[in-house]
């Protein structure tokens, strides 16, 4: 206990933010409203998405019937039936994974210009740090539930299986009742459908992709740039819950536990995009202050510390050091 308590007491490393972001009702400015109001027609769809995913049963019960009555038509067009519109449902899923992908490039392209410095990014283009907020907090929603829902993947493989059967033997009454109505999904998308639902964090992936494809596509704007726009949102939610001062501030209830979980997205994305991730020695996230804060707050939950631990790209390597696994641990 007395070198856990040590390795959480020691200096803090990162950058120091002593300003308050309006996660609850900042407004764009005219500067920041034409790409504010891209990212808004795009976010106003989550809460949807969000939901619809929560409710997503799977076809595991007509599956099972077809698998095991394999030459019964009936059963295979109810598990057809019953499939299809899941898997436009998935699509829907990954359709805006990929617009997702183009807002976090418009949001990057606006708050890593080389005529500010992250912090004064952050804190005078509230809006759009807020939204860029909404995004990695949708994100570690929805992988959440993916990766506690297995139907998904299952719905999905059985699709893929039958399409494929149903080509290879070119046997119409396979599938008796397929027609235009249920609108196949392409090989090429089902191909990149199949990769996306593969991945366990499926939403952060993409997210993550979109950020190396802005950092190798705009070489005129260092990779340090984009990385310290990212410490320093982590830095800003943990100082913002930490602090009496600003928590105080806080009109909505929900609003700490939204800095808490946005500040582990904004981690998990730090580690998979910088070079050498989030838990190296030198590295510009404090990740000692990061978990004694999630740790010790009410709102925090066992989650956010296992998102940390499972869903990280670096946490496992060798130059991570030992005190870092012990207080994830």
């Amino acid at each position: 206990m007395g070198n856990l308590l040590r390795v959480l007491a020691e200096k803090p490393v990162g950058p120091k933010v002593d300003f308050f972001v309006d996660f609850e009702k900042a407004e764009p400015t005219d500067g920041e409203k034409e790409v504010h109001s891209q990212v808004a027609a795009c976010l106003s769809q989550s809460a949807e998405l969000l939901q619809q995913m929560k409710n997503y049963k799977g076809a595991g019960e007509e599956i099972k019937n077809a698998i095991s009555n394999a030459s019964n038509e009936e059963f295979q067009s109810m598990a057809w039936a019953a499939v299809s519109p899941l898997v436009q449902k998935l699509k829907v899923f990954y359709d805006f994974s990929e617009t997702l992908d183009s807002c976090i490039i418009m949001l990057l392209r606006a708050l890593t210009s080389t005529d500010r410095t992250p912090s004064e990014h952050l804190e005078t283009q509230q809006a759009l740090s807020k939204q860029f907020a909404e995004i990695l907090d949708f994100t570690l929603s929805f992988d959440d539930l993916k990766m506690n829902n297995p139907a998904i993947q299952n719905d999905f493989s059985y699709y893929r299986r039958t399409k494929n059967r149903k080509r290879l033997d070119d046997i119409q009454n396979v599938t008796p009742q397929l027609n235009g109505e249920e609108l196949e999904i392409p090989d090429d998308i089902a191909n990149r459908m199949s990769l996306f639902y593969a991945n366990p964090t499926p939403m952060l992936n993409a997210i993550a992709n979109a950020t190396t494809k802005f950092t190798k596509e705009n070489p005129d704007i260092p990779l340090e740039n984009t990385t310290d726009v990212i410490c320093t949102m982590a830095a800003v939610c943990r100082v913002m819950t930490e602090n009496p001062g600003y928590s105080s501030r806080f009109q909505r209830e929900d609003t700490a536990l939204f800095c808490l979980r946005v500040m582990v997205g904004v981690i998990i994305l730090y580690d998979h995009v910088h070079p050498i991730g989030a838990f190296a020695k030198n590295a510009k996230i404090d990740v000692r202050a990061t978990v004694k804060l999630l740790k010790e707050h009410p709102r925090s939950s066992e989650t956010l510390l296992n998102a940390l631990k499972y869903n990280t790209k670096h946490f496992n390597d060798e130059d991570t050091p030992k005190a870092i696994q012990q207080i994830l641990s």
